[in-house]
């Protein structure tokens, strides 16, 4: 009873923010008329967020995340993980592939899920990426996608809080009130 209160409160303060003070535009990246060697390199996961908590929820256990992507050819990206919790080092692979019509990126072994990207401006932030993944409902008749979450990707490992703040109120803006922000309080498993 409590939750659905606080959660039509949330809507009802989303609807008003956006009479006043509108969302920011999200730029979608279209996958298959970009140059990916641009993506190639470090970036360091900042923060989730999702209408859902359990989109994000298993974000919390981990201290800090580092990616690296690497470019196999204009069509193919290897996404190396080397994510800390508590004092272990978890390391994982993934690969994606772009597919000629499609704007997303397709993830090996997942068909169905959507990878979209969207422009850092999101967060104010020219060297940053917001990574989206998709899951269809599980059953037909559901309305709601199984997952939808939204990541947040810096090339630096130290940015501003600012652009944090920015990043979490665009999307509050937007209805996507779950977030995690990761403390960083560890180093680094590179």
């Amino acid at each position: 009873m409590f939750s659905d209160v606080w959660l039509y409160l949330l809507y009802f303060q989303a609807f008003v923010q956006q009479i006043f003070a509108p969302c920011k535009y999200r730029e979608q990246l279209a996958v298959n008329s970009l140059d990916l060697h641009q993506f190639a390199g470090k970036w360091f996961f900042k923060a989730a967020v999702s209408l859902r908590d359990s989109d994000i929820s298993k974000f919390r256990m981990f201290d800090n995340i580092v990616f690296t992507i690497q470019d196999r050819s204009n069509t193919t990206l290897v996404l190396t993980g080397n994510m800390r919790m508590g004092d272990d080092c978890i390391k994982q692979n993934w690969t994606y592939h772009v597919q000629a019509g499609r704007d997303d990126l397709l993830l090996e072994g997942r068909p169905q899920r959507r990878n979209l990207l969207w422009s850092g401006m999101w967060a104010n932030c020219s060297d940053c990426i917001v990574f989206q993944e998709l899951d269809p409902p599980l059953k037909e008749t559901d309305s709601q996608d199984s997952l939808n979450r939204f990541l947040l990707y810096c090339r630096q490992k130290d940015v501003d809080s600012e652009m944090l703040t920015t990043f979490l109120r665009n999307s509050a803006c937007s209805g996507l009130t779950a977030s995690v922000t990761l403390p960083h309080e560890k180093e680094f498993c590179i």
